[in-house]
């Protein structure tokens, strides 16, 4: 930070708009983690920058630091892992080719779930529609969205533990580059990675052999302090992060009426903001 420039805690890195999988749009997104007493934030929705320069107008007109970020989709073997990745050059022209193959890959996929869906329930691919933007990484959520809107489904956890959940039948895979090639993308693109909520109840984590591989592709962190992450993981990879001297966040996982979490539930500590700037080159914050 120079030229007098610095953000002000507390600080949510985690936070997501109707551009992926939230229900408010950018600004509105800023605007609740203002209410809750944030005062820097990053949108981070999946596969996607769009929202950058609105949540930034949001963010300036109220005093706030606003950090760009993006939740890159990966996968290791079968298990889902997602990567923040901060201040990158959403230009990079490597990021932007593997980003536009995730999302397409993303739509073909949704679209597949719903015509398996429309078999035993009156779902269609319009309805789905009807639940996103134009900008919208289509998925999962606006699929659970289309059938709380018809009725069959109260909300989404209800979606996402009957009827799209796999056992379900309904499921279909899709296009997630490895963990290591998303952080080596990140990394080159000027960005820091940061694995997302790396230890959840219910989820077979990451081997920790293929984390310290992570590490010497250039991870920076871990997001640690989060609702899913279980306490045993937590102490797990503190003791990691302190070997190895990474980056440790908390945030929030904020996607408005989709999900029960709320901005500013968790935070990162300023030191921690600190080092995700210092280390990042490929764009810089939003200073109010």
């Amino acid at each position: 930070m120079t030229d007098g420039q610095a953000f002000a805690g507390p600080s949510d890195l985690h936070l997501h708009s109707n551009h992926s999988d939230g229900t408010e749009t950018p600004a509105d997104v800023v605007r609740q983690a203002h209410g809750h007493g944030l005062r820097t934030l990053a949108l981070t929705d999946h596969d996607r920058t769009t929202g950058w320069d609105e949540a930034a107008e949001a963010a300036a007109s109220l005093g706030m630091t606003f950090i760009p970020g993006m939740e890159l989709s990966a996968k290791q073997q079968w298990r889902s892992v997602h990567v923040l990745a901060y201040l990158f050059d959403p230009a990079d022209p490597a990021l932007v080719a593997e980003t536009n193959r995730i999302r397409d890959d993303r739509l073909g996929r949704a679209e597949r779930i719903v015509g398996n869906i429309s078999r035993d329930y009156d779902l269609t691919w319009n309805d789905v529609l009807e639940r996103t933007t134009a900008d919208a990484t289509v998925g999962r959520p606006h699929i659970a969205d289309a059938l709380i809107a018809r009725g069959i489904v109260r909300d989404r956890t209800e979606a996402f533990e009957g009827i799209l959940h796999p056992r379900e039948g309904y499921y279909e895979p899709h296009y997630a580059p490895d963990p290591i090639t998303a952080v080596r993308l990140i990394a080159d693109a000027g960005g820091v990675a940061i694995i997302a909520h790396p230890v959840t109840s219910g989820r077979e984590q990451m081997p920790l052999a293929y984390i310290e591989q992570l590490i010497d592709a250039g991870l920076g962190g871990f997001e640690i302090d989060h609702r899913e992450n279980t306490e045993p993981g937590k102490r797990m990879l503190r003791e990691l992060a302190a070997t190895h001297d990474l980056i440790t966040t908390g945030s929030s996982d904020y996607h408005g009426a989709g999900k029960p979490n709320r901005p500013g539930e968790n935070t990162t500590a300023d030191a921690m903001v600190e080092r995700i700037i210092a280390q990042a080159s490929g764009s810089a914050p939003r200073y109010p």
